[in-house]
């Protein structure tokens, strides 16, 4: 599998209440734990006044982590229901976070678990939902007179350059989609010239 589903950018603010409750929702794109605390850390400055800051994330492609937080609420009232909308949107590489603002009302369990399930569903469908390719970089080096045999094929491919190092060698570093790996290897070891890395 070499596309995945995420969000390509912060998505809209969204408000939910319930109670007299406000449950305010955001989505982000995150691509390792450090967006995550980031990302928390802007919310509470927003909301230094809030009540809870319940989350769930997921990461990953191939090897999927995941965590849900409900930060002081009843347990999986919170963060299991906000896991859940990923889940259901299909999503990797997000972040949900719903910050709750307590009304003075009791929801009970049931109320809290549609609470911040709601509040998830409406942070993602605001989200720009986008489908991204798995790419795997490669790195080749060869000599000169072989640079137009190497560019034609380049372009033919459509294979994403990444940089071109002009030094007592030619250096090229790209990027192909991850299930064309063996063709892309194929096509270069044709070449025979060209000295091949496959950087990850």
């Amino acid at each position: 599998m070499d596309v995945y589903r995420s969000i390509s950018r912060p998505g809209a603010e969204v408000l939910f209440k319930d109670q007299k409750s406000k449950f305010f929702g955001y989505a982000f794109p995150i691509n390792g734990e450090d967006d995550i605390n980031k990302c928390l850390d802007t919310l509470k400055e927003k909301h230094p006044n809030a009540n809870h800051y319940c989350y769930a994330w997921q990461l990953g492609i191939e090897r999927i982590r995941y965590r849900a937080n409900d930060d002081g609420e009843p347990k999986n009232s919170a963060g299991m229901p906000i896991y859940g909308q990923i889940q259901s949107f299909d999503l990797t590489n997000v972040l949900v976070v719903v910050v709750r603002f307590f009304g003075g009302v009791k929801l009970g369990v049931g109320g809290l678990i549609n609470a911040y399930r709601s509040t998830a569903r409406l942070a993602l469908e605001a989200a720009d939902v986008s489908e991204f390719t798995v790419e795997l970089g490669f790195e080749i080096t060869f000599d000169y007179p072989s640079m137009n045999k190497v560019m034609q094929l380049l372009k033919r491919e459509k294979w994403n350059v990444r940089s071109i190092d002009q030094g007592s060698q030619c250096v090229i570093r790209f990027s192909v989609r991850k299930s064309d790996k063996e063709k892309a290897l194929d096509l270069l070891n044709n070449l025979r010239e060209v000295q091949i890395a496959i950087t990850e």
